[in-house]
């Protein structure tokens, strides 16, 4: 995995998986996987799939790179604390799964809880075959 800053603030963590490299064939089978990451995790919680890519080119104007072929997010919690009003901020989490023509990129922001940082780093390393 690899760690960027995205529009200089956002510590962004990337995965990118050739097609060949792992056993789903779509953006909705990964993020099923994740689902059933989530599901079976005795904290997280799943909260909702949002469909970036379809949002986005309904738009009267929208923009989307020609090389992107599908972009969903799915949406989930690993709240099991809430130590000030700062946590509403950087929470819920969200792992963004892309599909370009020949590999599929995952991408998430930094969780401030190491413990759920690594899980989803976990995760995503795992889709590899």
């Amino acid at each position: 995995m690899k760690q960027s800053t995205f529009k200089e603030k956002y510590p962004v963590w990337t995965l990118e998986l050739k097609k060949d490299e792992v056993k789903q064939s779509s953006v909705k089978e990964i993020l099923d996987y994740f689902k059933s990451k989530i599901d079976a995790h005795p904290v997280a919680t799943f909260i909702a799939t949002f469909d970036h890519y379809s949002h986005t080119k309904s738009l009267p104007e929208h923009k989307i790179n020609p090389d992107i072929k599908d972009i969903q997010n799915i949406i989930f919690c690993f709240g099991k604390e809430i130590p000030s009003s700062k946590v509403g901020a950087v929470r819920p989490r969200s792992i963004g799964v892309c599909e370009m023509e020949d590999s599929f990129i995952i991408e998430f922001m930094e969780a401030p809880n190491e413990q759920a940082h690594n899980t989803m780093k976990e995760w995503a390393k795992a889709l590899k075959c």
